[in-house]
């Protein structure tokens, strides 16, 4: 398969050469997410990204939005939490906006994720988000605890576990992970349990542990960095991501069981029917990741997402970031949005799409409203780091600092996202 790149300045290096990311989305996937009535939304905080992995019928589509070292995510009905270095993001959906947000191709979109709320925590390093109810929880890593927002401070205290003593901004278990049952905190993950500032790297190969919140105990050790607890169909399912496992958990019984190992190291997991949708990524920095199982089991790793099936434990798909992008942290999945849109602050439609109980609006001065459609077999596009181009492609995918194109163009859609 060719493959087309972009180039940009990473968030997390500005001085660094420009990068070239590039994505492949193999044919089990594409037949997968054309079937599957949904797109992906993935956080990469080594390249400062959230892609979008839609479908528009035909194709793949990919589109890509800055944000500062974003992490954790988490989706309740039309809402959207995103974690970034020093804020949590709130975001809306205005489905009514979404169809007319490229007015020269109108329909291009089936969702508009709208920026409402910003909190500024200061730099918590906050991993997982979940929605419970109207409340969300923040796993407070720097803390040690679990949080939630607050009006007046720059975060409440809900939980920490009962080997951590102090809640000082220490990382000294590396909380990061949360499952809610029936809307209630139950289960996190820590890399260690450990009481002093990252302590928890001197057995990062077997000191992970999975907690009980409610009864504050340990119910699963001896795990390798695990990432990303979800409870789903009775279960709790989670990333032993150093061995590059997805792992399901009875708590009832205490029993484990590997569902598949996959080459990566693992971070980010969601169901769609009998489906998970597995991050993985690769290593970077030797000097805390280096050592783990994976390694051992797997020459080569790689980082994207891989498509499950739970019934048989087989990869059935992968969407690949072949260069550019090495870390995911989260995977989610939007149902019955193929193409959505997501807006950050740096456009200015963000502040021009009006959505009220009644109604919605577009504030759009006519002068703004572009009426010449964009070439069919190539799309040039000057952003801040680089410019993007984005020729024919044929089984590959593309993705831009800031969106690539979606045109009919071989058998892959870039998307300008403008």
């Amino acid at each position: 398969m060719s493959q087309t790149a972009m180039s940009y300045n990473p968030y997390e290096n500005p001085a660094a050469a420009s990068v070239q990311i590039t994505c492949d989305a193999d044919k089990a996937f594409q037949a997968w997410i054309a079937q599957a009535g949904g797109s992906l939304v993935i956080s990469t905080y080594q390249a400062g990204k959230v892609a979008v992995v839609g479908w528009n019928g035909s194709q793949v589509t990919l589109l890509m939005r800055h944000f500062d070292k974003p992490l954790g995510m988490d989706i309740s009905g039309n809402r959207m939490a995103l974690a970034t270095r020093n804020d949590i993001w709130i975001m809306s959906n205005a489905p009514a906006l979404a169809g007319a947000y490229m007015p020269e191709q109108p329909g291009s979109y089936d969702a508009l994720y709208l920026p409402r709320v910003t909190y500024h925590t200061g730099d918590l390093n906050t991993h997982d988000l979940a929605f419970a109810g109207d409340d969300l929880i923040l796993v407070n890593t720097r803390f040690s605890c679990l949080s939630r927002l607050s009006r007046d401070f720059n975060f409440e205290p809900m939980w920490k576990p009962s080997f951590v003593t102090d809640l000082v901004p220490e990382d000294r278990c590396h909380l990061n992970g949360l499952a809610l049952v029936e809307g209630r905190a139950k289960y996190v993950t820590a890399l260690g349990t450990t009481n002093v500032a990252g302590a928890w790297r001197e057995r990062k190969a077997t000191g992970g542990v999975v907690m009980d919140v409610e009864s504050n105990e340990i119910v699963l050790e001896g795990l390798a960095m695990p990432h990303s607890p979800r409870w789903h169909d009775g279960r709790l399912w989670l990333l032993n991501s150093g061995a590059g496992e997805l792992l399901r958990f009875d708590p009832e019984n205490g029993r484990t069981e590997i569902i598949c190992g996959l080459p990566g190291y693992l971070r980010g997991l969601c169901f769609v029917g009998p489906y998970a949708l597995v991050g993985l990524c690769k290593i970077r920095e030797k000097h805390i990741f280096g050592g783990l199982p994976i390694q051992e089991r797997c020459k080569k790793l790689l980082s994207g997402v891989a498509v499950v099936d739970l019934r048989t434990g087989v990869e059935v798909g992968m969407f690949e970031f072949t260069a550019g992008c090495e870390e995911l942290f989260e995977v989610r999945f939007l149902p019955q949005a193929r193409r959505p849109m997501i807006l950050n602050l740096d456009r200015p439609a963000a502040r021009q799409a009006v959505a009220i109980p009644e109604c919605s609006f577009w504030l759009r001065p006519e002068s703004e409203r572009r009426d010449t459609p964009v070439a069919m077999n190539t799309v040039t596009e000057n952003v801040s780091g680089g410019q993007m181009n984005i020729q024919n492609l044929s089984g590959s995918l593309s993705g831009s600092p800031e969106g690539v194109a979606q045109h009919p163009m071989g058998n892959a859609i870039p998307d300008t996202g403008n």
